[in-house]
């Protein structure tokens, strides 16, 4: 028995170290990117923007600055975006960052309804983030302005590489409990589907992902598609980063569609 365990083990670190090999120069952008830390410029709304902004938000032991590319494809493309402080290296607690989350929210919607006529908004959360955003809609009312929610590599079923992770970054991490397969957290999580309301989820997956395969972030109720990209790629890939607009601008084309039933 123990092993088998030494084996799975073995196998998923093996995984991992393939991930990186495979996607080797987004992975090097990502930590690029991740040094830049929570510290980046703040921009608002433009007065010709024809979509709704867009909130980002970064998965776990990431930074703001690993979303500056993704936001700046997403501001090219006439949008405008936001990326949330979750904190240092986004650790905590789920359930307190879906807080967070609808306070700041809540305070952009009061500042800025009126002059810019916001009445709905988009969520694009990588990995933990996508939970978050997935938490927000569905527990705290964020069904209410979430017109799209996507998520990039979102663990939705766990993963059991953030068994790897438990030591040492359990110590003071919740979140990373929270990810593991059959945690209590995401059991509730994704039960009833229908709680999502009117907004539209959309989870992506990474084909070559080892932290998140798209086994982990296929959800019941939600459009599914896989991207032939590893798990940095997600924010990284230009590739990835028209399906996003695409998934924003329209509904996903269905050939690309992983088909999942609704529960009765």
């Amino acid at each position: 028995m123990v092993n088998e365990a030494g084996k799975h083990i073995f196998s998923k670190v093996k995984a991992i170290f393939m991930d990186l090999g495979f996607d080797a120069l987004n992975n090097f952008h990502y930590l690029r990117h991740n040094l830049r830390g929570n510290r980046v410029r703040k921009q608002y709304f433009s007065s010709n923007a024809d979509h709704p902004p867009v909130i980002l938000l970064q998965g776990f032991l990431g930074t703001r600055g690993v979303l500056i590319p993704l936001e700046r494809h997403l501001r090219e493309s006439g949008r405008d975006v936001i990326s949330i402080d979750l904190g240092f290296f986004n650790v905590s607690d789920v359930r307190k960052s879906a807080q967070l989350l609808s306070y700041k929210i809540e305070r952009i919607v009061d500042r800025f309804a009126d002059e810019h006529g916001i009445t709905k908004i988009d969520i694009i959360g990588h990995s933990m983030g996508g939970l978050i955003g997935l938490y927000y809609v569905k527990r705290l009312g964020g069904h209410r302005l979430v017109r799209k929610l996507v998520a990039l590599g979102a663990p939705f079923n766990g993963t059991w590489t953030s068994a790897l992770g438990v030591f040492p970054f359990g110590i003071f991490s919740k979140g990373i409990w929270q990810m593991l397969p059959d945690s209590d957290f995401l059991k509730s999580l994704k039960l009833h589907p229908h709680e999502t309301h009117d907004t539209e989820v959309v989870s992506i997956a990474a084909k070559y992902d080892a932290l998140c395969p798209p086994a982990a972030c296929h959800l019941q109720g939600a459009t599914n598609i896989d991207v032939s990209v590893g798990h940095a790629g997600l924010l990284m890939d230009d590739k990835v980063f028209k399906t996003i607009g695409d998934v924003l601008d329209h509904s996903p084309h269905l050939k690309k569609v992983v088909t999942l039933s609704r529960p009765r």
